[in-house]
């Protein structure tokens, strides 16, 4: 399970460019003609079946190297907005706490379009 479970993310992190970006509660507002689109965007986005959470000490070397990437690509503010989405999702959130872990250790996040969400989490060092 545990290996399955590494390989979806690994595979994951590979195809998504910016992991945690389709995990927003609301779209940003835009003075942009394009706001109208938005809404059609978000509900492309599959709902939450399951959530999985694996540290990043738990993925291949090269998988942890591309997390590192995304996440200093994404920088603190869509961290922040990730970890606000988590705690504004319940079902996410009781995730974390049942694994004792809180929004604050999530560094990135991806879903899968069956549903499954991956949290990528790192422990506070």
């Amino acid at each position: 399970m545990r290996k399955a479970i590494l390989v979806a993310a690994v595979a994951t992190l590979t195809m998504a460019g910016t992991a945690g970006a389709q995990q927003q509660p609301t779209p940003q507002p835009s003075p942009s003609p394009a706001a109208p689109a938005a809404p059609k965007a978000q509900s492309a986005v599959p709902s939450i079946q399951s959530v999985n959470v694996v540290d990043i000490t738990e993925l291949p070397k090269d998988a942890q190297t591309q997390v590192n990437q995304i996440v200093a690509q994404r920088g603190d503010a869509g961290l922040q907005t990730l970890r606000k989405s988590i705690d504004a999702t319940p079902k996410v959130k009781s995730a974390l706490e049942a694994k004792g872990m809180s929004s604050a250790q999530v560094i990135a996040a991806s879903m899968q379009p069956n549903g499954a969400l991956t949290l990528i989490t790192k422990k506070a060092s």
